[in-house]
């Protein structure tokens, strides 16, 4: 079979300073078994000397230069609509890909068109035998909006030992390493700027998900994540925007009737979260907090604008009745901190709606 008969497939490369990164997960990228591949590192402005590494050490990789660092969702949106492929993967600089981790992806796809997007496994660059943080082997949310995963939920991560590994719908992919239609994507209207960075590929998920399609996990391909690349783990900046992203999402997504309980409830305990942070002599953990509900609560027109921005791209593509699978309907918060259930094989089945 020649390659114009088999889909084609763009891994972009977001990078931001990763000359180091880059140095050391480009070969693994190259290496890759798919027949219609093209790579290409979509630069956001970078400083350091990547692109010249790239250009002298990698000349079969493309390059799309922006003019401005515009952020994860901003920079993959001005470069994917550079990008002619059938299928696009969003793949972080900072991932080393096993060889033959494409294919599974694709099969699933052509063979259900009702799928919008989907991710491989990720385990764990420094720990192979554990689940990354990001991703695990499927993101999934509950009833109060916190996102967690199949191997990680907060912050403990469990072992694969393979107990994730069958294919299965999931609340949303990780944008470390989503694969997505790449008519869908642009359909969508892509990722959204205002995010700038953190749970954009989530919002992405929902409003696919609201139209009708399915996110799904596909293990049988592997990949490797170092997770924090850009900005690391209790950096204010990251708290600021985890905790900002994450009410617009709710406010972009969810039916606006459970909005008029669910925001008050979440809104108290995003404040009951930075009064833990203050108690435990983090202010600037606080102060973070708090800036995000200010940034959110202070524009109401803005929001209700891009929701409704977001609503329109669902009704104008919607295939089916909104697909809720992967949602649990209990509380992970309670599940985690007052019944010590840590691992996602102890969350009950019967609370994830199918």
């Amino acid at each position: 079979m020649s390659n114009q008969n088999i889909a084609s497939v763009a891994i972009v490369i977001l990078n931001w300073n990763g000359l180091a990164f880059l140095k050391q997960f480009m070969p693994s990228v190259l290496a890759s078994d798919y027949p219609n591949l093209q790579i290409i590192v979509a630069d956001n402005a970078s400083t350091d000397d990547s692109l010249l590494f790239v250009e002298k050490h990698f000349p079969t990789v493309s390059i799309i230069r922006l003019a401005e660092n515009l952020g994860f969702a901003g920079g993959y949106n001005a470069a994917l609509k550079q990008v002619e492929s059938d299928y696009y993967i969003l793949l972080n600089q900072d991932v080393e890909v096993s060889k033959t981790w494409i294919g599974p992806m694709v099969e699933m796809m052509e063979n259900q068109a009702g799928i919008a997007a989907c991710q491989p496994k990720l385990r764990a660059f420094h720990a192979k035998d554990k689940f990354e943080y990001a991703g695990g082997s499927g993101g999934m949310m509950d009833a109060l909006g916190y996102t967690f995963c199949r191997g990680r939920i907060f912050d403990t991560t469990e072992k694969d030992s393979g107990q994730y590994d069958d294919n299965v719908p999931v609340f949303w992919a990780s944008g470390a390493a989503m694969m997505i239609r790449a008519k869908l994507y642009h359909d969508f209207g892509g990722l959204e700027t205002h995010f700038f960075a953190h749970m954009e590929e989530i919002d992405l998920c929902w409003r696919l998900k609201n139209a009708g399609y399915q996110i799904m996990a596909i293990p049988a391909s592997v990949v490797y994540h170092v997770g924090g690349g850009s900005l690391p783990h209790g950096n204010p900046k990251k708290i600021y925007l985890n905790f900002r992203n994450s009410l617009f999402m709710f406010f972009r997504n969810m039916p606006a009737g459970k909005l008029l309980w669910f925001i008050p409830l979440r809104t108290l305990l995003d404040w009951l979260a930075a009064l833990k942070a203050l108690l435990e002599g983090r202010p600037k953990e606080f102060l973070a907090i708090l800036h995000a509900q200010a940034s959110i609560y202070f524009r109401p027109a803005l929001w209700l604008r891009l929701r409704k921005k977001a609503r329109k791209a669902v009704h104008s593509h919607q295939i089916d009745q909104r697909n809720q699978s992967a949602y649990f309907r209990g509380s992970v918060l309670w599940q985690y901190y007052m019944k010590s259930i840590k691992t996602f094989d102890k969350l009950q089945a019967k609370r994830f709606l199918p």
